[in-house]
């Protein structure tokens, strides 16, 4: 009984080992191997921080809004956005189209312990702070999103117009 146990546990030792494994290399960031959105954003890159022309602040609140919710910046420029989790719950400011923050949400509806660490995208606890530097390639617009379940929908949304 003892030797069966053993092998049982071994084997889902393994099976999660290579199924985690599988997941970081397919994902790059353990998101059960799908893409992030501002991986595909379609306007911008993540920018030199040596290279930042300015700051703009962006607050996160518990009434699920990002204060200010529209952003101007021109494009060429690279931007620090200064995040600030005002709240007390977990926020998140992710950058992306609009399809493909929604699409992403829907993902964090069905696994909602995934989290956002990337160069468009950041995920903070109540009252903490962090920084996105992003280099705003061309004119257009650029959504950005918390994509904790239930906050999208929600209305925590705003948008980039890139002049």
């Amino acid at each position: 009984m003892k030797g069966s146990l053993f092998r049982i546990t071994q084997a889902a030792i393994l099976a999660l080992t290579i199924s985690a494994g599988a997941a970081v290399a397919a994902g790059g960031h353990g998101h059960a191997g799908h893409a992030m959105p501002a991986a595909s954003a379609p306007i911008g890159k993540a920018g030199d921080p040596a290279r930042v022309t300015r700051s703009i602040d962006v607050d996160m609140s518990d009434a699920m809004r990002f204060t200010p919710a529209s952003i101007e910046v021109k494009a060429g420029e690279t931007v620090r956005l200064n995040v600030r989790n005002a709240g007390r719950i977990r926020h998140e400011l992710v950058l992306g189209s609009d399809a493909d923050l929604k699409a992403h949400y829907d993902m964090m509806m069905k696994d909602p312990g995934m989290r956002h660490e990337e160069a468009g995208a950041i995920s903070l606890e109540g009252g903490k702070s962090g920084q996105i530097v992003w280099r705003f390639d061309r004119a257009g617009t650029l959504s950005f999103g918390c994509l904790e379940p239930g906050h999208y929908a929600a209305g925590m949304k705003g948008a980039i117009s890139v002049l």
